[in-house]
């Protein structure tokens, strides 16, 4: 190829726990091993890629650093027969963005595994909007119907609803039919959780009152928790007989505070979901299914655009938790 170098969002420590963000120049040749060199369209802003630009939780171990844990662009080189130049590819998570470098860089380098053929029925630009966030949000949203929870059966609960996540789960549990009920700390954010498809918004205190009873009054049929720690202890307890709760995420505690009563005496099912090593097969099916009948409607409306020159304000922003919907990154205009 005649590219030798290319744009990047380059992390380093320039000190122990003193980093420092940069948009500068990384070689081709710096990437690591793998059977495709994909050059990036887009990407996405993560929580996990934030932590990797900012050192926290050990999300990263070697710095200087590009994260980046979701990419959509085109194969330019390829050692296998499964893909062949100008293919257009998905990579998300395993380790991409994590000690390899990631999608906030112009050009990537990746084992085959870790690629996936873009879906008929999304663009590039679709799958980044639905990025890691989306893909998590089918498979919860997969296991939650797997596990018997459905439409007539009642309210169905979305916690951190303004969120990358969150978001995507209330337009697809909208789109399918389900009452959706969507708990945000954003009063602000009514209009916009409403086009999304909640049929109601609630706040984070309405969802923790009698948290500190053994259980609390049946509420909801179904949970998507992206939040854990009191969330996800107060959604488990006010869960109805028999339903089930969706988990995967840990920005409100690692801990849960709870008890056995839930599990015992309601026949509440905790779901846990890992979009992380997650298997290619059940990979595939979730995509099929966000480029197929559970697309959300207005997926625009979801994001907002940006280039590597603007996006550490947005990082600071999601850390924050300022941010709603998803942030996409266009490598084109980088």
């Amino acid at each position: 190829m005649s590219v030798k170098t290319f744009s990047a969002f380059i992390v380093e420590e320039k000190e122990p726990k003193n980093f420092s963000m940069k948009v500068g120049t990384r070689s081709v040749q710096d990437l690591p091993i793998g059977e495709l060199l994909v050059k990036v369209h887009y990407s996405s802003l993560n929580y996990k890629d934030a932590l990797s630009a900012t050192g926290q939780f050990g999300i990263t171990k070697k710095y200087p650093h590009t994260p980046g844990i979701d990419a959509a662009g085109e194969v330019v080189e390829s050692a296998v027969s499964a893909f062949k130049p100008g293919d257009k590819v998905i990579v998300t998570s395993y380790d991409l963005g994590m000690d390899t470098p990631g999608a906030f860089g112009q050009y990537i380098r990746v084992p085959s595994a870790w690629a996936l053929p873009l879906p008929e029925g999304l663009s590039l630009k679709e799958s980044m909007i639905l990025g890691t966030a989306g893909l998590t949000a089918g498979m919860m949203i997969r296991k939650l119907i797997g596990n018997g929870v459905k439409p007539e059966e009642g309210d169905i609960l979305v916690t951190g609803a303004t969120g990358g996540v969150g978001s995507i789960a209330v337009a697809i549990l909208a789109k399918l039919g389900f009452q959706v009920v969507a708990a945000t700390g954003k009063a602000s954010e009514k209009g916009f959780l409403t086009g999304l498809g909640a049929s109601r918004i609630i706040g984070r205190e309405e969802v923790l009152a009698g948290l500190d009873q053994p259980l609390m009054e049946e509420r909801w049929s179904g949970v998507v928790d992206v939040v854990g720690g009191d969330m996800l202890a107060a959604a488990i307890k006010s869960t109805r007989y028999n339903g089930s709760v969706a988990c995967c995420g840990l920005v409100g505690s690692l801990e849960l505070p709870l008890n056995v009563l839930p599990f015992i005496l309601r026949g509440v099912s905790l779901l846990g979901v890992d979009s992380v090593q997650c298997p290619m097969g059940p990979r595939k099916l979730a995509w099929e299914k966000l480029a197929g009948e559970w697309k959300p409607n207005h997926l625009e409306s979801i994001s907002m655009e940006c280039t590597l020159k603007n996006l550490e304000q947005e990082i600071h922003a999601i850390l924050k938790g300022a941010l709603r919907g998803r942030i996409v990154i266009n490598l084109l205009s980088s």
